[in-house]
């Protein structure tokens, strides 16, 4: 799981630049990301979510629209919902957006604080470490035949007794085919991952 590791380490980079908290979408495809990370209060979280703000808000139009950096005050993009000012009752008074990569797997992020807007520098860190954490979560674009196997087997309801059985495997031969394809499509659980190479195709 050396590459989870790496990625924590930017996460909590991006942390530290970010004190109000920051949310990241990595990979966006079909309007879903692939990794989505965020450190925002729990109830701005709560209140965006319950009013599904997020294809209302003018800072992911942005991230879909423009490359780079910009802060949220200096986005012209119209806020008929005012969710950004809504933003600032929750204590992000002054953030700024990323955007990076392909229109077919886009990266986006946002960083906030309570206190004075970034400056030049933090947005340039920021974005430097958004497009680090966007070329290191690059989804594959295949898998194994074995790892194939194994999560087709166990994404169809067989246990792990039973897939290794009809692959012709030990039952830990399996296990390490399953944690490869985790590792591979960067997923927590052998669901998680099954979906994952459901949604990009692989399966």
């Amino acid at each position: 799981m050396a590459p989870n590791l790496s990625i924590d380490n930017l996460l909590h980079e991006l942390g530290k630049l970010s004190p109000a908290g920051y949310f990241a979408g990595l990979h966006i495809r079909f309007a879903a990301p692939l990794l989505m990370f965020q450190t925002y209060d729990q109830a701005w979280i709560d209140h965006y979510t319950n009013n599904a703000y997020a294809m209302r808000d003018p800072m992911i139009a942005w991230g879909f629209s423009k490359s780079g950096a910009s802060r949220w005050s200096e986005i012209t993009l119209p806020d008929p919902f005012g969710i950004l000012k809504e933003a600032r009752q929750f204590g992000l008074l002054y953030g700024c957006c990323v955007g990076c990569g392909e229109m077919s797997s886009r990266t986006i992020a946002g960083a906030a604080r309570s206190d004075r807007e970034f400056t030049d520098d933090e947005m340039a860190r920021i974005g430097a470490i958004v497009l680090r954490l966007h070329q290191k979560t690059q989804p594959p674009e295949s898998l194994t035949p074995a790892q194939i196997e194994a999560l087709r087997l166990i994404g169809a309801g067989d246990r792990h007794a039973a897939a290794a059985a009809k692959l012709g495997i030990s039952e830990s031969a399996l296990k390490a085919r399953l944690n490869s394809a985790r590792e591979r499509l960067f997923a927590r659980t052998t669901a998680e991952a099954i979906q994952r190479a459901r949604d990009f195709r692989l399966l």
